[in-house]
């Protein structure tokens, strides 16, 4: 499903998968608990939020400190990275954020676009409601 996105070059993503990267933690950050996972769409084509983040868990770019609060806010315990500056890379934001798309999903049930999309696209029969 999601090799129509950009590959990493030697553990760095391009600009274009960074900022999809950034849409799916926004995403995420925006997600009702009730609801189906998110989608963000890339190239025209949609692409659930669990696909990026198993997609950039190879990265090894430094998380930029505007979308590092998504992840840490999440955490149970707090952030302590190895770095020099704590720095948390976006393999370990990915990974991390994966665990919780999970752990959501499991609560919700199937929880995908797909179920969503499958409960609007049954067919009515007559006299059933609508």
């Amino acid at each position: 499903m999601t090799n129509f996105l950009p590959a990493l070059y030697e553990g760095h993503a391009p600009i274009t998968l960074q900022n999809l990267f950034r849409d799916a933690l926004e995403a995420y950050d925006d997600w009702d608990e009730d609801m189906p996972e998110p989608i963000v769409s890339f190239e025209g084509k949609v692409v659930p939020i669990s696909a990026v983040f198993d997609w950039m868990r190879p990265c090894t770019d430094i998380m930029p400190a505007n979308m590092l609060g998504i992840v840490t806010d999440r955490l149970t315990k707090p952030w302590s990275g190895t770095g020099p500056l704590d720095e948390m890379t976006v393999s370990t934001a990915a990974r991390v954020m994966s665990v919780l798309v999970r752990r959501r999903l499991r609560r919700f049930g199937r929880g995908s676009i797909e179920a969503f999309a499958e409960r609007f696209n049954q067919p009515m029969r007559p006299g059933q409601p609508g």
